[in-house]
């Protein structure tokens, strides 16, 4: 096994040998769908590196809301139902993703879920074209299944190349999976710091958001953004709440803002309404819809919180609320390790710790303005040299060139 950090590829791919030779690769992803979500986001991220390239970038996929995002970047949707999980979908996949890749003359197959993985890994060898897999997730095998689910999540290794979202990721799979993985390579999620810039984001977009979370005008507000369910922790923070305000350090003029999708887990939204009301914080926290302008959100916000109980193989809202120039308290397991610095740009609790939680937001809260814009700025400092979109698809390009070139010389 090869362990490659992202250092070692950063300088893109290089120049095939003759420019006139056409065509140029194509490139097929494959994703579950395409609603929100870190392989979602990064799915398209390199549909666009590959468009500017030259290259070809198809995405097979059952589609969803970032269809035209995918669109304008240049790649092509491919619609299946690569999502499905029983074995005749799994076979039915692989069938058509191999016509896929011989109609269109496919140069290399990228699977981003488990799912999926398996019909490309199929595909793959049955077409002979070379594989590669991102860990965007932390697949667990415990319990009386644990057996059969660590053969299933064993196909994101079963390829030429293991792509691990951090370090933390790329220590778990070797913990896993030890020297079966054919090649790890660690390439970080990458944020598009364009987008996620203060200077690039107007005030009318941040008044719009503090006038839908109801903040008055000088009044301070904590985030937790994050889809609504139980692992990303928001009644871990709807508890740490309840004690600095039971206990009196939950100071005036500050509100807590708990902004995600339901995803249909009404039952769920009920639970963390209820939670309010039992924490008698109906005047501190407020709980809002999903929030699609989550630079503005940030900047909206004084402190950034994310208290997922389980811990996320990246993990977006930390190195985010950085690069927008916000202080961030999150949990000290899985990618945050590595995103936040403890002391300078946040804070890392113990994970599901209420009173751990309420701590760091006394102390964040009791800071100055300065303090925290301080934290801040070192945060933005740390995700602008480490964690860019353009530093993550310059290294992907550049292993799918080497893949490649080595399937090339082999065959």
């Amino acid at each position: 096994m090869t362990l490659l950090p992202s250092s070692e590829m950063r300088d893109g791919p290089r120049r095939w040998e003759g420019e006139e030779m056409e065509p140029k690769p194509t490139i097929l992803q494959i994703v579950p769908s395409l609603e929100v979500g870190g392989a979602e986001r990064s799915t398209i991220d390199i549909a666009r590196a590959l468009t500017k390239a030259g290259w070809r970038a198809l995405v097979a996929s059952e589609g969803g809301r970032m269809e035209e995002e995918l669109l304008d970047a240049g790649g092509e949707l491919i619609r299946l139902p690569v999502a499905a999980k029983n074995p005749l979908g799994i076979y039915a996949n692989a069938l058509e993703l191999a016509k896929i890749i011989r109609e269109r003359n496919v140069s290399l197959v990228h699977a981003r879920s488990r799912a999926p993985a398996w019909s490309a890994l199929r595909a793959a060898k049955k077409t002979g074209v070379p594989f590669v897999t991102t860990y965007h997730g932390f697949y667990e095998a415990k319990g009386p299944l644990g057996r059969f689910k660590r053969y299933y999540n064993s196909v994101m290794v079963r390829s030429d190349a293991t792509i691990a979202n951090s370090q933390w990721t790329a220590n778990h799979i070797r913990d896993t999976y030890g020297r079966t993985v054919n090649r790890l390579v660690v390439i970080p999620r990458g944020l598009d710091l364009k987008y996620f810039n203060p200077a690039n984001v107007a005030q009318n977009r941040v008044a719009k958001l503090r006038e839908r979370w109801r903040l008055s005008s000088g009044e301070r507000a904590v985030l937790l953004p994050g889809r609504l369910t139980r692992w990303k922790g928001q009644l871990v923070f709807i508890e740490a709440l309840g004690l600095l305000n039971k206990s009196g350090r939950w100071p005036a003029g500050v509100r807590a803002v708990l902004a995600g999708h339901a995803q249909g887990r009404e039952d769920y939204v009920t639970e963390i309404l209820n939670a309010i009301e039992a924490h008698e914080l109906d005047r501190i926290a407020t709980l809002s819809e999903h929030v699609g302008d989550m630079a503005a959100a940030y900047l909206a916000a004084d402190i950034v919180v994310s208290a997922s109980t389980d811990p996320e193989a990246f993990g977006r809202v930390p190195p985010e609320s950085s690069a927008m120039g916000r202080p961030v308290i999150a949990t000290d397991h899985g990618g945050a390790g590595e995103t936040v610095l403890p002391g300078v740009s946040g804070l890392l609790v113990k994970p599901g710790d209420a009173a751990a939680l309420a701590g760091a937001l006394a102390d964040l809260l009791a800071r100055t303005p300065q303090e925290l814009a301080a934290m801040g700025a070192a945060g933005r400092a740390f995700v602008t040299e480490h964690y860019s979109v353009e530093r993550m698809c310059a290294d992907t390009l550049a292993l799918y060139q080497d893949l490649i070139e080595r399937h090339g010389r082999q065959h």
